[in-house]
């Protein structure tokens, strides 16, 4: 399915003011692609204070004003089509959390939307989804203050509860790690039953911290968190190893900020706690929450819903593209190829890998020919596009490698070797040589490759042209294409 952009170009803007972080993120949407184009946050820890005083910190107030007066002189100067403006846990609970919105509005123009417990819940379930199509199981958003749980089933965001489990709601007194785990057990003991589920959606600063504390203590080979997926047995190791550790030992951590250090080892003893009481066999990473949650909420009726993988990939290889029809024809071209293979990921994941590569067919149209193989490769591999798991990212890499002429190494063997299978690879490989052999003997031409066709006939791969066609469309270039491509799928050629 080719999803070409069909929306002009806008951008919208959304600020969140969380217990811990105020962050501006700007978006531009391409038709249903998402792109975030700028991205500040400031740790100003306004929650802080919240349990001890019950209103919010001095000092945080001071940060956050600052980091707001910033934001609200950037909106000014990118004007964008629509700013949403919401607060959590530490302005909803605080007792001058009114005063503090009202001071907002009196000084940046911005006007907050308080959200309620449940509203962060949902929303933050919302941003998870839509970030990982098909979602199952339970998200969890530990923020400064609060900790939100919310079912997912199969994509469909379920009934959340919002807990005081945030890092600043422990008490002021210094990290006492046994006494916040006996305070995580009895929180959570009492709603566990209604979450219990294999897989957890992490949402969260603190917790993506976590996640790139694993990757460099397993050497993991790509630094991307979002859909960052571990066995929940080698989560709790991780948790257990920062909750010892000192804050100047986890300030020297690769990804822990000096801030982030303060919170840590609490957001890893509440990940511990929840794999205890929910029984989770795997954790999974979102960079998608309550902002992109009020994005999509946002956009509910100004977009149709589509496949956020799919929307990615077409924006982008729209983007550097040629032709707007070849991605849907190339799709068609393949299928017969394709469709009588076994399936790799699933028979329907398969088909929108496909679709997803042919959207991406034309990515390096406007690139120096001597350097295709290589910028191509780390784009697909590393763009800001959710909706695909870490295998996913290389398989898409791998496949437009070969569509490049790249060798069946890839730029970077020792990350596709790793986190995806030999057989996989294989498949890739397959894919991204029949998107250039259509490609290459069409000149990208829709229309032309309309009139050849290549079928797999017993152990040969078939190459024919429609009557007049053959010497235009079937010449040495196009069998020296379809000879790697029999070559990798096992096959004699047959032109």
């Amino acid at each position: 399915m080719s999803l070409a952009p069909n929306l002009p170009a806008r951008d919208v803007a959304v600020i969140d003011i969380g217990s811990n972080s105020v962050r501006l993120v700007l978006y531009r949407l391409e038709g249903q692609a998402v792109w975030p184009l700028f991205n500040e946050k400031v740790l100003a820890g306004l929650g802080r204070d919240l349990s001890a005083t019950g209103r919010l910190s001095p000092e945080g107030v001071v940060a956050a004003m600052k980091a707001l007066r910033r934001f609200a002189a950037v909106l000014e100067g990118v004007r964008p089509e629509h700013v949403l403006v919401a607060a959590t846990a530490a302005v909803r609970e605080a007792e001058d959390g009114g005063e503090f919105c009202e001071r907002v509005a009196a000084e940046t123009g911005l006007i907050i939307r308080v959200l309620s417990g449940e509203d962060e819940a949902r929303y933050a379930a919302m941003g998870v989804a839509n970030g990982a199509p098909g979602a199952d199981g339970v998200s969890a958003d530990m923020g400064g203050a609060s900790l939100e749980l919310t079912r997912i089933d199969a994509g469909r965001v379920g009934k959340g509860v919002t807990l005081p489990l945030g890092a600043f709601s422990f008490g002021a007194k210094g990290f006492d790690g046994r006494k916040v785990r006996e305070t995580a057990d009895r929180r959570l003991g009492r709603v566990a039953p209604q979450f219990a589920a294999p897989r957890l959606y992490a949402v969260g600063g603190a917790w993506r911290s976590l996640a790139q504390v694993h990757m460099a203590l397993s050497a993991y080979p790509l630094k991307v968190v979002h859909q960052y997926s571990i066995p929940a047995r080698e989560a709790r190791d991780t948790a257990r190893f920062l909750a010892r550790q000192s804050k100047g030992s986890l300030d020297a951590m690769p990804g822990v900020s000096r801030k982030r250090a303060e919170t840590l080892p609490y957001a890893a003893i509440v990940l511990e706690a929840l794999i205890d009481h929910l029984g989770l066999e795997h954790i999974e990473f979102s960079a998608w929450g309550v902002r992109e949650g009020l994005l999509y909420d946002w956009l509910a009726d100004r977009v149709s819903d589509a496949d956020p993988l799919l929307a990615g990939c077409a924006a982008l290889g729209a983007r550097q593209g040629v032709s707007p029809a070849l991605p849907g024809s190339l799709q068609g071209w393949i299928h017969g190829l394709m469709q009588p293979l076994e399936p790799i990921f699933s028979t329907e994941r398969d088909g929108q890998l496909v679709a997803a590569a042919c959207n991406l067919a034309d990515l390096g149209a406007r690139l120096h020919p001597d350097h295709r193989v290589e910028l191509t490769f780390d784009q697909v591999l590393r763009a800001p596009i959710p909706g695909q798991s870490h295998a996913e990212r290389c398989f898409l890499a791998a496949a437009i490698n070969a569509r490049y002429g790249g060798p069946a190494s890839t730029p970077e063997p020792a990350t596709i070797e790793r986190l995806l299978g030999e057989e996989a690879r294989k498949r890739a490989r397959v894919l991204g040589l029949a998107i250039r052999l259509a490609c290459d003997l069409s000149g990208r031409s829709p229309n032309l490759l309309a009139n050849a066709r290549a079928t797999v006939d017993g152990g040969a791969l078939r190459l024919t042209a429609s009557e007049g066609f053959a010497d235009v469309l079937l010449g040495e270039q196009t069998r020296r294409r379809a000879k790697a491509l029999a070559d990798a799928m096992g096959l004699e050629l047959s032109i």
